[in-house]
């Protein structure tokens, strides 16, 4: 059983982190928004798992067991703050859209180390929260499932993301029904199979690109039927092509000579 560490205040400061690193379970008594402005970050909980791109912001919660994940070399900056002053309601985990401004307060104020001894300070944070409160959810999550049928499937799908099995045939490995698996999805994850499944391939997506691969590539190995569909998801999804991605320099570190579309 893990043993997640205390930390009361959450801190406001920039933590790079290598590829692959990350930072083990924890949880504060303040909320905290998590921005990476290279790389991408994943953060697990219990419930969940949340990925995001340098599009997205990670809101955590005060109270919130967490641990975090990067891929690619990640650039972190940490905006913490008591939970009197939140400028949202959300009780989990959510991703936020980042618009260029949001963007660069969070890096500005974070280089700053969060201070607020200054009216230049005082001021930027303020902002800060205004863009928050205006700031759009578009997350990409994977909810964990708990039924033990319905774990064996989506570990089956976690191993290969391009398995393009119908639910009843998945069944057939774990003695299940097509009926009974979509009565667990919905009820273990809140969703269909098939958003649950665009979830698990998005999410991926995400770690394949920041590898440097190409979208082709990441649309067969993530199981789109083309690439021209890999491209319209993750754009309705992310509000951005992948290709967007991985010429907007986010990804460190990523094959510059790798073929790229969208």
């Amino acid at each position: 059983m893990s043993i997640s560490s205390h930390l009361p205040a959450a801190p406001t400061n920039i933590r790079d982190l290598a590829a692959t690193a990350g930072i083990a379970e924890h949880w504060h008594d303040e909320h905290q928004i998590v921005y990476a402005s290279s790389g991408v970050l994943a953060v697990h909980t219990d419930r969940s798992r949340w990925i995001a791109p340098a599009h997205r912001a990670l809101w955590i919660p005060a109270g919130t067991v967490h641990s975090h994940r990067a891929y690619g070399v990640t650039r972190l900056h940490l905006f913490g703050f008591p939970q009197e002053l939140s400028p949202l309601s959300v009780t989990e985990p959510t991703a936020l859209a980042v618009t260029p401004l949001l963007r660069e307060l969070l890096i500005a104020y974070t280089e700053l180390g969060g201070d607020r001894s200054t009216p230049a300070g005082q001021r930027m944070r303020a902002v800060l929260f205004d863009q928050l409160a205006l700031a759009p959810e578009r997350p990409v999550r994977v909810p964990a499932a708990h039924d033990p049928r319905l774990v064996a499937v989506c570990q089956s799908l976690e191993a290969d993301p391009s398995d393009s099995r119908s639910l009843e045939a998945l069944g057939r490995t774990v003695g299940a029904s097509a009926r009974t698996l979509t009565r667990l999805f919905r009820a273990d994850t809140g969703m269909t199979f098939p958003q649950w499944r665009t979830q698990l391939r998005l999410y991926h997506a995400l770690r394949l690109l920041v590898e440097g691969r190409s979208v082709t590539s990441v649309a067969q190995l993530c199981g789109f039927a083309t690439t021209s569909a890999f491209i319209d998801v993750f754009r309705r999804s992310l509000g951005h092509t992948p290709g967007f991605y991985l010429h907007s320099g986010q990804f460190d570190g990523a094959r510059r000579d790798s073929p790229r579309t969208g």
